[in-house]
């Protein structure tokens, strides 16, 4: 089935969603981009190209990308023991395997997120520090991050290690997360709609997309604030998450902009340690030529999704800003996922 066949208007009304902006991708270039519904319930403003969604865990596939970019420039090493780079805050060494980038990058590093850790930023207090928030001292991680079970013998997915991930690129270059990914990642791409923010620029504010939960109420303060750049503070637009898979589906053509080899490519995007489903900030299904890449963002008020399938240059990323209550793949998204499995050639992975 095509995109030309799905009733988009009529998704939003039976899914309740407010609104819609999605991106596909066909022969490793931008085919469409679409945007349907409201910014905010009640108001008139539409979702256009350029509306800002909360990425959420999406987050994570940028820093990997910068991870691997890093890595590419013989900065870090993603198999090094990451205490290496560590200066502001040390992981405490509690098992004889040493945790890498790698482990980090693939949520098999030995890090349990402790319950009730990183909901949305308080806007009374100040965004913490990373090494303060990692150390236990923040509202947002009360407790220490510490080893919870030996590296790479089991996979527990961890927003504190791609916290950890965070301070390492801080600690080893001496500059903020939020720069290097724009200098290295963002621009390069021209990705001039993908930013991080406490404090949205006042040129972007009018075209925010407010979170609204399932009863299609715009959430208290219109939209959250994660304070974790690495693992869920991306605000962007699925053509601009076009950008960022176009690059990894040329990287593996070895045609990469930023300077990313076909290796790491391929790296990212094979299954990691004892976990068949994990990549390298990535999830994978199938292997090969027929492996099926995605990630998912879920937070207050926004729920989003990215399935790609690089070796054969297609993908389909799709942001919304509604929290349906369900997971991606039983709501609109999912219909929308399903009604393209032949463009996306899936079942052949089914």
């Amino acid at each position: 089935m095509s995109l030309e066949s799905i009733n988009i208007e009529s998704l939003l009304k039976s899914y309740s969603v407010t609104g819609f902006s999605m991106a596909l991708i066909e022969n490793g270039e931008l085919k469409k981009d679409e945007q349907y519904g409201l910014l905010k319930a009640g108001k008139c403003e539409r979702v256009d190209r350029n509306s800002l969604f909360n990425a959420c865990s999406i987050s994570k596939v940028s820093a990997a990308i910068l991870v691997l970019k890093l890595a590419e420039d013989g900065v870090l090493h993603i198999d090094e023991d990451v205490n290496k780079y560590l200066v502001s805050w040390k992981l405490p060494q509690t098992t004889m395997q040493k945790v890498t980038l790698r482990h980090l990058l693939s949520h098999q590093s030995g890090i349990s997120d402790p319950d009730g850790s990183f909901a949305e930023w308080q806007p009374h207090g100040k965004i913490p520090l990373m090494a303060e928030l990692l150390s236990g001292q923040t509202v947002y991680c009360a407790r220490p991050i510490e080893i919870s079970y030996e590296a790479g013998s089991d996979f527990r997915y961890s927003d504190a290690g791609y916290c950890v991930i965070q301070q390492i690129v801080e600690d080893a270059t001496g500059r903020s997360f939020e720069d290097l990914a724009i200098e290295l990642v963002f621009q390069p791409l021209d990705m001039n709609s993908s930013m991080f923010f406490q404090h949205p620029p006042k040129a972007m504010t009018r075209n925010i997309a407010s979170g609204h939960d399932q009863q299609g109420q715009v959430i208290q303060g219109d939209y959250p604030i994660y304070p974790y750049p690495a693992s869920s503070g991306l605000w962007t637009t699925p053509s601009d998450l076009a950008k960022l898979v176009i690059e990894m589906i040329h990287a593996l053509r070895g045609d990469s902009k930023i300077g990313l080899s076909a290796e790491s490519i391929s790296d990212m995007i094979k299954s990691q340690g004892n976990t068949s489903w994990a990549g390298l900030g990535v999830f994978l299904e199938g292997t090969g030529d027929q492996v099926e890449v995605s990630s998912l963002g879920w937070g207050v008020g926004f729920q989003s999704m990215l399935v790609a399938y690089p070796q054969k240059g297609t993908a389909l990323i799709m942001m919304t800003n509604t929290d349906s209550g369900i997971h991606q793949l039983k709501g609109m998204m999912g219909k929308i996922y399903y009604y393209l499995a032949d463009f996306l050639q899936v079942e052949e992975n089914k």
